[in-house]
């Protein structure tokens, strides 16, 4: 073989042995502009009290770290940004939930359980009467139920827009009383909304909302306009009530003791999901408890939904927006809902 020939099979055996050096490279590019994206939002969602300095110092700290990592040949000035990112780390570590901000009025009262043997009291119970998303009479109230009445429990899905993502809750179904509605959710101060960016960096406290369905169902397709979906999960009676007592505990910890909301450790579906497995559960995590506008269709596959209608049937049917709006002004609000859905008679 000519010198000539050899060369092609040369020239691959070099490039072979630069792929270990570029993924290293890559890795570490990787690794620092998430350390660098972190520290910014930080910043940016920090409790500075002025949103203008936020956005100067998120900016600042952006530009002089990709002057310090990638543009300057002093590598002294990552030592400098290695110091200001620790001092935005401990900064960020001092940050505390509260309980005592300016709420919004669908969230200004924690609930509260008290257990006696069979028969709960919860207080704080929400039971607003709602003209509109931001005009209603605010009513907390007091309910009693018992545990060995709990038969059954109910999964919603709310979508304020169509894709991957919503809003999951439950339902606690009683055989001598009416549902009593749990929705994990961010507790927001006044004038403040909703950003799933912002709850990774300690934005909004959390709250379990306890509330008749009328209200919690009703605010959100009669008001909000969003679609709900309605389905009662197959599980035995006993995993329900113990799914509930894990609730009630969670309910007075929060009570007892702020926390922080967090999109993807502690939020709706995965904290139902962290509850079902003390509760009886067995199953690994699955993507869709994150994209939870899919969960129903996990629930699906592994058989906890009715299964005598096709996936895509069995949620069209599902969809409770028609009989929630039909429903409102009926005193058995709760039953005239679940008329059609399937899999709702005992």
């Amino acid at each position: 073989m000519t010198q000539t020939e050899s060369r092609p099979e040369g020239v691959r055996a070099g490039w072979l042995w630069k792929i270990p050096g570029r993924l290293l490279k890559g890795a570490r590019f990787l690794v620092m502009a998430l350390v660098l994206a972190w520290a910014t939002l930080a910043l940016y969602f920090s409790t500075l009290p002025w949103p203008w300095l936020r956005l100067a110092l998120a900016i600042a700290f952006a530009a002089f770290g990709i002057w310090a990592l990638w543009l300057t040949p002093r590598p002294r000035m990552r030592w400098v940004f290695a110091g200001l990112y620790l001092a935005v780390v401990v900064g960020w570590s001092f940050i505390r939930p509260s309980h005592d901000r300016e709420w919004r009025q669908d969230v200004a009262v924690m609930p509260r359980a008290t257990i006696e043997g069979d028969r709960v009291r919860i207080s704080g119970v929400r039971n607003f009467d709602y003209r509109s998303r931001d005009d209603f009479t605010v009513r907390y109230e007091e309910r009693e139920v018992s545990l060995s009445h709990l038969t059954a429990l109910d999964f919603f899905i709310a979508y304020w827009m169509p894709g991957p993502v919503g809003h999951t809750f439950v339902s606690f179904i009683f055989d001598n009383a009416p549902p009593l509605n749990i929705s994990i959710e961010t507790r927001p101060e006044v004038h403040e909304g909703f950003d799933p960016l912002a709850s990774l960096f300690k934005k909004y406290e959390l709250i379990y909302v306890v509330g008749e369905e009328r209200d919690i169902v009703g605010v959100r397709t009669n008001h909000r306009d969003e679609d709900v979906y309605m389905y009662r999960l197959r599980i035995p009676a006993e995993n329900a009530r113990r799914l509930f007592q894990v609730y009630l505990e969670r309910i007075n910890e929060l009570a007892d003791r702020p926390e922080f909301y967090h999109l993807l450790s502690n939020s709706c579906t995965i904290n139902i999901v962290r509850y079902a497995n003390l509760a009886g559960r067995i199953g690994a995590i699955d993507l869709r408890h994150y994209l939870n506008g899919w969960v129903d269709r996990y629930f699906y596959d592994t058989r906890l939904l009715d299964s005598t209608f096709p996936f895509r049937e069995l949620r069209r049917r599902s969809r409770v927006n028609p009989a929630v709006t039909a429903a409102e002004p009926i005193e058995d609000f709760s039953l005239h809902i679940r008329e059609s859905v399937p899999g709702m008679k005992p």
